[in-house]
């Protein structure tokens, strides 16, 4: 959520924050708290095995918790409960189980029994993992990035016991230093103002809440149809913020941002002859992709890609992976193979296939969400250290990869290997992306030669060099599975599974590889089976495992959100145009017409809110409005419905997405590169999308080659249609044109049309080609 508009409110929030958050003097407190020694006390004073009752939830991340001392409560009415009948604040702390800060902060303060002790005496304590409940994040990072101009996780915010937000930060450190008071302080803090000035809180509170209601209220208003000059400025802002060097959108640390790939390569295919832009667009993000693909943001030995990286080079990432980048990247990748037809391409997005097939699946079908940043170096270590396990000291490699290259009497693996790594004897991470030395001597993997330069650096052939890389991270990878693995993050989101879904039903589609089709299906069955509800026809968030890896779901499990119905509908479209699977499409037609009943604003303002307004809990019911490391639920939808609506002549949902635009009018117009994925949409819109319809049995040859000819050129602004005939098909049904289709010769033929207006009818590659180029 974004604070663009209301901007008179948000001073008034401020204003009202510095009022509460402001802390007494060490003498006012009366206590010697600054003087104590905080250390990690791993639940001192607790009975051996000592757990709360988050032990009873299935969320990995609040299980992370539950040997705190702290009397953690997840989300829910006993915690409200207890906070009223005890007239005591909430201390509520959002983070995520890959969240490196939120380790920290439980390893200094929620593992010590002292801070434990304050926060059972004096606060109702809330622990809320935000993947699970990201309509809770929502509303308190809103109120943090509102008052503090910034935001993050762990996510620590002080509540009346009627959940209004009093106070909030990200991490905060056990100790007063720097002048600046710890988190004990805090604590002690507000505490005392609680017991004093009550009411005063209570009243801000409510004054803060009301700001913040007026300022999000007014953010979706808009009177017009945005048009082309959204493109222009998208374009301008994101070419501002380019990194020629190294690529990329944006100073150091540096994101993926698939949704700004999705924007201009769709920039390209609008026009990809003749139109500066969008062949400027195209070489910024392919120099991009080649970057990320050299980078330590790529995991070279195992696959896969990690979040980010903290340095302009791509080089140092932050270790943790997540499912929503690699289902993200790996369409990135697939589309700049579609485009270019260079190997390199479809080698990384079959690398992040690997990896998800791998590391990220559940045995009956569901994708997992991440896997951490910070495992143990040894097995008998006593702290976990971000990238023990994905990092190499020059020694080990020297000692791993000793064997002679083939052909060669003097030249090593680990010769070849370090050179065309960056792989040095006394590291190669400098201090700067290290601030606290777990990575002092070690290598983070990153290529900034090529192969052409490591081969003639030992007079060896290419073929020889490449086969030597590839066996010394073969000989990696086994090693690396003999060190503590990080946490994995086994809990099963809907929405990110949704967008994988997307990259498998892609990559299948462009990369001809069935096995990809066949892992976006079983995906999508997951789903189907354990995610949703075929009486409500209502789709669920997450699903969780047990001990033994058998899916497992929460007593009272919930609901999906926007996000869940828009990347999964999506996912659901991809798989249509991979398998011709009619069940898919319709699926996803059941499931916006679910949307839309459950999240559409239908008070005149229109969009999609976030969550469905059941809950009272959720004092806030929002509208996402960026497009950031997920594109937002509204963007998605605004691309889904024109899809549909292309998909069955339904002019409805075209006349949805519409009001989509109107409604975000203004970010659209004011900055664009917020919203990235709508500007795609956007594009679609004000294009002439195409219908390709192939007439023809499935499983024939004729019709296998024609389907191969259209995966094989980028036409984003397209949907492809299979019709063998059958009048009851879902689409029959949908599309009276289908019914008056014939075959060309008895052969099966391609029609390609615009607004279903088609031209002449082909049964050749050649002829194919030749019309999908005009």
């Amino acid at each position: 959520m974004s604070f663009l508009h209301g901007g008179r409110h948000l001073l008034q929030v401020r204003s009202l924050l510095r009022s509460v958050a402001s802390h007494p003097t060490q003498s006012q407190l009366k206590t010697n708290f600054k003087e104590r020694l905080f250390v990690r006390t791993m639940a001192t004073g607790q009975s051996p095995g000592h757990q709360n009752r988050l032990a009873q939830e299935k969320s990995p991340y609040l299980l992370q918790h539950a040997s705190n001392p702290v009397d953690w409560y997840p989300w829910g009415k006993e915690a409200f409960d207890k906070a009223k009948t005890e007239n005591k604040p909430i201390f509520l702390s959002v983070g995520y189980s890959t969240c490196h800060w939120c380790h920290v902060m439980e390893r200094e303060s929620f593992e010590n029994a002292d801070i434990g002790k304050i926060m059972n005496d004096n606060f109702v304590c809330i622990k809320v993992d935000r993947e699970e409940r990201p309509d809770v994040d929502r509303v308190y990072m809103t109120f943090v990035q509102a008052t503090s101009g910034g935001g993050g996780w762990p996510m620590s915010v002080w509540l009346t016991p009627d959940l209004k937000p009093i106070v909030g930060g990200t991490y905060f450190p056990p100790h007063d230093r720097f002048g600046r008071p710890g988190f004990g302080t805090i604590l002690l803090s507000l505490a005392k103002q609680w017991r004093e000035k009550k009411s005063a809180m209570e009243q801000r509170s409510s004054s803060i809440l009301e700001a913040l209601v007026q300022a999000t209220s007014s953010a979706s208003e808009g009177e017009s149809l945005p048009g082309n000059e959204c493109m222009e400025k998208c374009y301008q802002q994101l070419t501002e913020s380019y990194d020629k060097r190294f690529g990329g959108f944006g100073d150091a640390p540096k994101f993926p941002q698939p949704v700004n790939f999705n924007f201009m390569f769709r920039l390209y295919g609008c026009k990809p002859e003749g139109h500066q832009q969008g062949k400027n667009g195209l070489e910024m993000t392919l120099h991009t992709l080649r970057m990320m693909a050299k980078g330590g943001i790529h995991d070279h030995v195992s696959q896969g890609f990690h979040r980010y990286s903290t340095d302009q080079y791509w080089h140092v990432p932050h270790f943790e992976k997540m499912l929503y980048d690699q289902g993200q990247l790996a369409v990135s990748y697939v589309d700049a193979y579609q485009i270019t037809k260079e190997e390199v391409f479809a080698d990384v997005a079959k690398d992040i296939f690997l990896y998800v097939s791998r590391d990220l699946s559940n045995k009956n079908g569901g994708f997992y969400s991440a896997e951490d940043a910070d495992s143990l170096q040894t097995t008998d270590a006593e702290h976990k250290k971000e990238g023990a396990f994905c990092v190499w000291k020059d020694a080990e490699l020297m000692e791993l990869l000793g064997d002679k290259v083939e052909g060669s009497d003097a030249v090593t693996l680990a010769d070849v290997f370090c050179r065309h790594y960056g792989v040095t004897k006394e590291g190669n991470v400098d201090f700067e992306q290290d601030p606290h030395g777990e990575l002092k001597s070690q290598n983070v993997l990153i290529v900034r030669g090529s192969l052409q330069d490591t081969a003639s650096q030992f007079n060896l052939d290419l073929a020889v060099t490449e086969r030597a890389l590839a066996k010394s991270r073969q000989i990696l990878h086994d090693q690396r599975q003999k060190r503590p693995r990080p946490h994995l993050d086994d809990k099963m989101l809907t929405a990110w599974n949704g967008l994988m879904i997307s990259g498998f039903a892609r990559g299948g589609q462009v990369l001809q590889d069935q096995q990809y089709t066949d892992r976006a299906v079983q995906a999508a069955e997951f789903i189907r089976q354990y995610l949703y509800n075929p009486d409500t026809k209502c789709l669920l968030r997450s699903a969780y495992c047990d001990i033994d890896g058998q899916v497992t779901q929460i007593s009272e499990p919930i609901n999906g959100f926007v996000d869940d119905y828009a990347f999964l509908i999506r996912g659901l479209l991809d798989l249509y145009e991979a398998s011709y699977d009619q069940t898919w499409l319709q699926w996803a037609c059941e499931l916006q017409q679910k949307q839309d009943e459950l999240f559409w604003d239908d008070t005149g303002n229109s969009g999609y809110f976030s969550g469905a307004g059941d809950d009272p809990s959720i004092l806030l019911r929002l509208k996402e409005d960026q497009d950031g490391a997920e594109p937002s639920g509204n963007s998605v939808s605004a691309l889904n419905l024109l899809r549909l609506s292309q998909f069955t002549d339904n002019t409805a949902w075209k006349e949805r997405a519409e009001k989509i635009f109107t409604a975000f009018e203004n970010r659209l117009k004011k900055i664009p590169m917020a919203l990235p994925e709508m500007v795609s949409a956007l594009l679609l819109y004000l294009s002439t999308p195409k219908q390709i319809i192939i007439h023809g049995d499935k499983e024939a040859s004729d019709t296998k080659e024609l389907l191969s000819c259209i995966h094989s050129q980028f036409l984003p602004n397209k949907v492809l249609i299979l019709s063998d005939g059958d009048s009851s098909s879902f689409l029959s049904t949908k599309l009276n044109l289908l019914s008056t289709l014939q075959k060309k010769d008895g052969k099966a033929t391609a029609y390609v049309c615009e607004n279903y207006q088609c031209q002449l009818p082909v049964n050749t590659v050649a002829e194919l080609q030749e019309l999908l180029k005009r």
